[in-house]
Parts: C-alpha cells; sequence; structure tokens
C-alpha cells in the first residue's frame, strides 16, 4: 500500500501538472476518494465476522447488478473511451464493476458452501454455475470490461475447483472461457489489433503498438537499478495512462530491475500468506470467499505486469494497489480486510 502511494506520486506528476496546473491532483484525490475509504472498508471487514455475508449474499449481488445496469443508462452512466464503466455523482465517480466483482465472489462463495454435495452434478452443480457467471458477466461484456471479465472468470473457476469441481469440468470451463474470449476479441477491431502488436511488438509502432513500445522503452531503460525515483523520462507525455495500466513500466524505469522485482515478491508473499489462510480455514464459506478474493487481486497483478513486460496481450487492467483509482483501491482493500478476518477463524 505504502509502496503503492509513493509510485502513484511520482508516476501522477507530469499528467497531473499538465492537466490541473498541480504536480499531486491524482495523489491527493487517490488519498481522499480511495485511500480513506477503503481503510474504513478495511477496518469494517476485519472487525465484523465475515461470516454476516453469508446472509447477506444475494441482496448485496442484487445491489451490484442494479448499479452495472445504472451505468449503462446514458445520462447516468459516464462514458470514456468508448466504455460505460462508471456512474458519476459530481466530483466522485464510482466503477460498479469493481462492486461487481466483490458481490459475486460473495455470492459464489454462500451458493457453493450450500452445494458442497452436489457441485459434481452437472445439472445441479455445473449448469448452475455457468447460468449464474454467464449473467453476470454480461453486464461487463455490455459496458464492455473484457480485463474485468477475464480476471473475473480465473477466480470463480479457481473457486469452483475448491469447492469440488471435476477435472472435465475444469476443461470445459477452461474451453468455455477462452471461446468466449475468443468471439469478443474478434469483435472488435482494437481488440484484434492488439493480439496483433502482442505477437509483433515492432507493427505500427506509433499506432497500435505505441503504448507498448513506450512501456517497454521504459522498462528497459531502468536497467537494474533504475533512474532514480521521481526521474521517469516516459511518464512525461510518451507513455500512455502512466498512472493507470501502464504504472509498472513508470516503477520499472525509475526503480529498474531490483524495484520491479521486489514489487513482484511482495505480491508473491501475499499470495502465499493468502494461501496459507485459505488452508487454514475451518468452513467451507471462509474458503470459497477467501480463495475467490485472493484469486481478484493475483490474477490482476498477474494480468498487468505480464502485459507491460510483453508477455501478454494489453488489457487496459490497473495494478492493485498501485495504479490511479479510488473505487478499485478501496474494494480491494476490503477483499484484503476479509481475508485477514477469515485467518482469525481457523481449524
Amino acid at each position: 500500500m505504502i509502496v503503492g502511494i509513493f509510485v502513484l506520486a511520482s508516476a501522477s506528476l507530469g499528467i497531473s501538472a499538465a492537466r490541473f496546473g498541480t504536480a499531486y491532483y491524482y495523489l491527493f484525490h487517490q488519498i481522499i476518494f480511495g485511500l480513506v475509504p477503503g481503510a474504513v472498508l478495511f477496518f469494517l471487514a476485519l472487525k465484523l465476522p465475515y461470516t454476516f455475508l453469508r446472509n447477506w449474499a444475494l441482496p448485496i449481488l442484487i445491489l451490484a447488478v442494479f448499479l452495472m445496469f445504472l451505468s449503462l443508462l446514458p445520462g447516468i452512466g459516464f462514458l470514456h473511451g468508448g466504455a460505460r464503466r462508471w456512474i458519476t455523482f459530481g466530483p466522485i465517480s464510482f466503477q460498479p464493476a469493481e462492486f461487481l466483482k466483490f458481490a459475486y465472489v460473495i455470492y459464489l462463495a454462500a451458493w457453493l458452501e450450500s452445494k458442497s454435495k452436489a457441485i459434481s452434478s452437472f445439472k445441479f452443480g455445473f449448469l448452475p454455475f455457468v447460468i449464474m457467471s454467464a449473467f453476470v458477466a454480461s453486464f461487463l461484456v455490455l459496458q464492455p470490461d473484457i480485463g474485468t471479465l477475464g480476471v473475473l472468470m480465473a477466480a470463480i473457476m479457481a473457486m469452483f475447483f475448491l469447492s469440488g469441481g471435476s477435472f472435465k469440468q475444469m476443461i470445459l470451463l477452461f474451453v468455455i472461457s477462452l471461446v468466449i474470449i475468443g468471439v469478443l476479441i474478434s469483435l472488435e477491431p482494437y481488440r484484434l489489433d492488439r493480439v496483433a502488436v502482442f505477437f509483433n511488438p515492432a507493427k505500427d509502432p506509433q499506432g497500435i503498438g505505441y503504448q507498448i513500445n513506450q512501456a517497454l522503452i521504459a522498462v528497459g531503460s531502468g536497467g537494474f537499478w533504475g533512474r532514480g525515483f521521481g526521474l521517469s523520462r516516459q511518464k512525461f507525455s510518451y507513455l500512455p495512462e502512466p498512472i493507470g495500466d501502464s504504472i509498472f513500466a513508470v516503477l520499472g524505469e525509475e526503480l529498474g530491475f531490483i524495484g520491479g522485482a521486489i514489487l513482484i515478491v511482495l505480491f508473491l508473499i501475499f499470495f502465499l500468506r493468502g494461501v496459507w489462510i485459505i488452508n487454514r480455514s475451518s468452513d467451507g464459506f471462509g474458503r470459497f470467499l477467501g480463495t475467490g478474493l485472493l484469486f481478484l487481486i493475483m490474477f490482476q497483478a498477474l494480468i498487468n505486469i505480464a502485459a507491460i513486460l510483453g508477455l501478454m496481450p494489453l488489457t487496459g487492467i490497473p495494478l492493485p494497489f498501485v495504479s490511479y483509482g479510488g473505487t478499485a483501491l478501496a474494494f480491494t482493500m476490503a477483499e484484503v480486510g476479509i481475508i485477514l478476518n477469515i485467518s482469525k477463524k481457523r481449524i
């Protein structure tokens, strides 16, 4: 968290000064609308028994779906870059997709616990799981937010497997997911362009390949030790989205290989600690909930870092704890609070 605030403070210097005349607009905005509400949610998630979420799982999911529906309505949902992903309340914007991920993991954890003996059944386990997940996923497709869809699909598949899903069911889910993602990519030219650039980064370096090429330049120029904190050059009008999905490139340029490696190790420690907590959980709901929340965070981090390093196509997914985005930070902190809460109730 502390690392993320410092990295954002540096990455946002240029774009903040250019747009608002002050170097720390985005930093202050992240603290006020992300860190502060996130701290409140973290404290509540840590102190309140996580088991109460089981009884409120359906109302929470209904609220999340309702907010997603509102975000799709013209005049309510804020349109940016061809997608309606935000609801605005004056100077405050809210991203319902972050709430939807959180809500569906809670609901699915409660549902999986109640169906623990029927999960291996196609009719009573696999099919209802696919239908529910397809309904929730449809809202992300309509926004569209395919990156978030991929993260959510990966997390819920991990939950389904932990609950007793068979190997054949997992293979079928994987194939279905690949087909869906493939179809969605083929429907939009810009998504096909991202895939093409992944296989050939040199293709159109001033057009569709501009972001990944600038990101690789930033990471490469950082070398082993980096240019030094605050000394990135790429963040000044060269690198697109320096405070969003490209922020790891800024970190790599300023702190070098060693800085990037330390951040990755921190995520790895967080993941291993989360797995330890889940394995020691005394109830099914806690295990499924912890698994879903942990994988939401880790898959998002993995996809973001891999994309910036050119190991997979760019997705636009932000880096947890680091990228700018108040809604994402607040819910991520809530998710961490719940995971720590689960650790209190052990076998």
